[in-house]
């Protein structure tokens, strides 16, 4: 066989691949009923609904018909780079690391590293705009997971709440 898009090819196994994966790690939970679902019920899933996805993809790869086999282009690093670091100074400011005595500094400041370091991936960084997004997510985040879900989320800093 022959692949004609190397995109849907590689998505659709990518895909296949991480549904897999969560369907493993979920298999070692208790999965209920639908009725009364364990906490396996929803990772399997989802992980099956993904693998299916992936599968029609992959199928894809063989039959579409893209021009010139449409390849895949070069990794892009700068946007790799900064979008995992941003998720990974998310983690560091939201709980700190008490092991190296790094203390927390809340969801408002893990926001504002998160959302200003994932735009510098972007071509065009404009200040004024990542503050205003910062502070709406900011909001945003602070309706929804402390005030409606009622979450136990540290807010702000460890040096300002004590």
């Amino acid at each position: 066989m022959n692949i004609k898009s190397q995109k849907d090819f590689y998505s659709g196994l990518m895909f296949t691949l991480l549904g897999l994966v969560f369907v493993y790690g979920a298999s070692s939970y208790n999965l209920g009923t639908a009725a009364r679902m364990g906490p396996g019920y929803f990772p399997t899933l989802l992980g099956t609904i993904l693998t299916i996805l992936g599968g029609v993809i992959t199928i894809t790869g063989f039959t579409s018909k893209a021009k010139d086999g449409d390849k895949i282009g070069k990794w892009a690093w700068k946007p790799l780079f900064f979008i995992i670091s941003s998720n990974l100074l998310f983690g560091l400011l939201l709980g700190g690391l008490p092991k190296l005595g790094i203390p927390y500094m809340g969801m408002v400041a893990a926001i504002f590293g998160l959302v200003i370091v994932a735009s510098l991936a972007g071509e065009v960084f404009k200040l004024k705009e990542v503050l205003i997004l910062s502070v709406v997510l900011s909001i945003g985040s602070y309706l929804a997971f402390v005030l409606l879900l009622k979450l136990q989320l540290p807010v702000w800093p460890a040096f300002i709440t004590g």
